[in-house]
């Protein structure tokens, strides 16, 4: 799994922009090794990847995050989620959550970011045009992660089993009276990857989380998905960014590879 860097966007526009990466777990991928997945895992991702390749669908999350403060104490940030992705080249998220609301929208050139609460915005533009080149831009020129950033890769579950050696079906479980596979996997050197997936031909994903079993305390990255839509049709002008009146534009830097560190939630 590539853990991507663009979640945190708002606490970045909120902080201007100018002073380092804010907390963000992330990990150095494993050398490339040829993974043992079990028949039963590999199948079930590969339905997961034949049905988010579609050209357009939506789905929300609701995601925990785990940060430490400054005294090395974890701390839990909430977002909720809402992602269109219509391919190869828009892209929407809007995200809600304890450190504010953020909105990333891409039309096929450039990619912006606003956060409505201090009225600021940054853009960048994407050499090569699509969702794929967006991630890979936001992580060079940002470094702040995306673990979600996989099931929006042009093939899920290749990008989702980069860096796994093992993977396993751990049980079956029902959640809201329908059945998932729990799955498990490993990525050396300290991430182990859980995901839930319907037992049906889409096999979508319901739960993900990631630990970071390397980092002190193992912190995670728990996502619950809802919403699924794959007959969505959303108009051009969705993926549009016109700055409000009095929008402050600021600049992106690149930046150093994120450590885990204190969060910026209440950035004012």
């Amino acid at each position: 799994m590539k853990i991507w860097r663009i979640a945190v966007l708002g606490a970045l526009l909120a902080a201007g922009l100018s002073g380092g990466v804010p907390a963000a777990l992330a990990a150095e991928p494993a050398a490339p090794a040829k993974p043992a997945i079990e028949p039963a895992a590999a199948n079930a991702l590969m339905r997961m990847g034949q049905t988010l390749a579609a050209k357009q669908f939506s789905f929300a999350a609701r995601t925990i995050r785990v940060y430490t403060d400054r005294n090395g104490e974890f701390l839990h940030v909430f977002h909720q989620v809402n992602v269109v992705v219509d391919r190869p080249n828009r892209f929407l998220a809007q995200s809600v959550g304890d450190d504010g609301t953020t909105k990333f929208v891409f039309d096929g050139k450039t990619a912006f970011v606003y956060s409505p609460e201090h009225n600021k915005y940054a853009e960048i533009v994407v050499p090569g045009g699509t969702i794929d080149a967006l991630m890979k831009e936001a992580v060079g020129r940002l470094g702040v992660d995306f673990p979600l950033a996989d099931f929006l890769s042009p093939a899920p579950n290749k990008a989702f089993l980069t860096g796994v050696t093992t993977g396993r079906v751990i049980d079956t479980v029902t959640i809201d009276g329908a059945p998932y596979l729990h799955l498990f996997f490993q990525q050396p050197p300290g991430i182990t990857l859980e995901l839930w997936l319907s037992i049906n031909d889409q096999s979508l994903p319901r739960r993900m989380i990631v630990t970071y079993s390397s980092l002190p305390g193992a912190p995670n990255f728990i996502a619950e998905f809802a919403d699924w839509n794959f007959d969505v049709h959303p108009p051009a002008a969705e993926f549009s960014f016109t700055p409000p009146a009095g929008a402050e534009k600021v600049a992106l830097r690149a930046s150093a590879p994120a450590q885990p560190a204190a969060p910026t939630t209440g950035a004012k």
